[in-house]
């Protein structure tokens, strides 16, 4: 395990995440995030930009997408209710003998190292954790460690994006959290030879059938301004092909079982 060392005092370090996602279609999504991240004089500093969108619509893979694009590790820290400042930055761990260590969390590591940190689901934090990234997130570029006392500076190679679901089960973010989250990326719904696209991208082995008639259902629930998002219609084809291996049965017939186990009988209303 990495460490690393400041003040006299030495921490771990987390590691980058190797993630077996790839963005399709879009490509203008990608073209702005990439363009917050740019730097274009010695005296400028990158955006720190939000993506947006109902869950399974691709936020957290599009910003692995662009974070490879840029060729630097990439770290990741899924945001919950109960996340609290320290967690964010430095905590301290039991190590040999009893004795206090410290573990630095992926976005500290991610600002050492120069590397990509992707703030996953930011919106299900608490004011007080907001607080704690804020020096962060303009100009100043640092964070402060209650738990041992230090102020650590970002790498000028680190960059930051943070996804929000569009749901009810999440916080109100700060408006001084807003104005440094910026800018704001909104990723809607695919069209539907982009979600077919995504759906073969993810199951190269189902047959092209029973791809474009889930795509068709998703697409009548998009209409319906229903949740459903691609990654459900890839359990749906998923859960389908699974039933027909034993049966023999014509994966296609199973895909209305398929979608009520999936997402509830009332979805089956969005079938042909």
């Amino acid at each position: 395990m990495e460490q690393f060392t400041q003040d006299d005092i030495t921490f771990s370090l987390a590691g980058p995440v190797e993630l077996p996602l790839n963005w399709v279609g879009q490509e203008e999504l990608l073209r702005q995030l990439l363009a917050a991240w740019l730097v274009i004089d010695e005296r400028d500093i990158p955006f720190n930009p939000r993506l947006i969108g109902k869950p399974g619509v691709g936020k957290t893979t599009l910003a692995y997408a662009a974070a490879k694009r840029l060729g630097r590790p990439v770290y990741l820290y899924q945001a919950t209710m109960d996340t609290r400042p320290e967690d964010l930055i430095i905590t301290p761990v039991i190590g040999p003998g009893g004795s206090i260590c410290y573990a630095a969390s992926s976005l500290v590591t991610a600002m050492l190292k120069g590397g990509v940190l992707i703030l996953d689901e930011g919106n299900r934090m608490s004011e007080k954790s907001w607080a704690s990234l804020a020096p962060l997130l303009d100009d100043r570029r640092y964070v402060e460690s209650i738990v041992t006392g230090l102020r650590i500076k970002a790498h000028r190679d680190f960059r930051i994006v943070v996804t929000m679901n569009e749901d009810s089960s999440t916080f109100e973010v700060p408006e001084y959290i807003h104005s440094r989250l910026q800018p704001q990326i909104f990723i809607d719904f695919p069209e539907a030879y982009e979600e077919v696209l995504i759906l073969k991208e993810n199951l190269p082995f189902a047959p092209d059938t029973i791809l474009q008639y889930v795509v068709n259902f998703l697409q009548r629930a998009h209409l319906a301004d229903e949740i459903y998002s691609a990654r459900d219609g890839i359990n749906i084809v998923r859960y389908a092909l699974k039933m027909s291996y034993n049966s023999r049965e014509n994966p296609q017939k199973l895909v209305p079982l398929a979608i009520e186990r999936v997402l509830g009988d009332e979805a089956l209303r969005y079938l042909d």
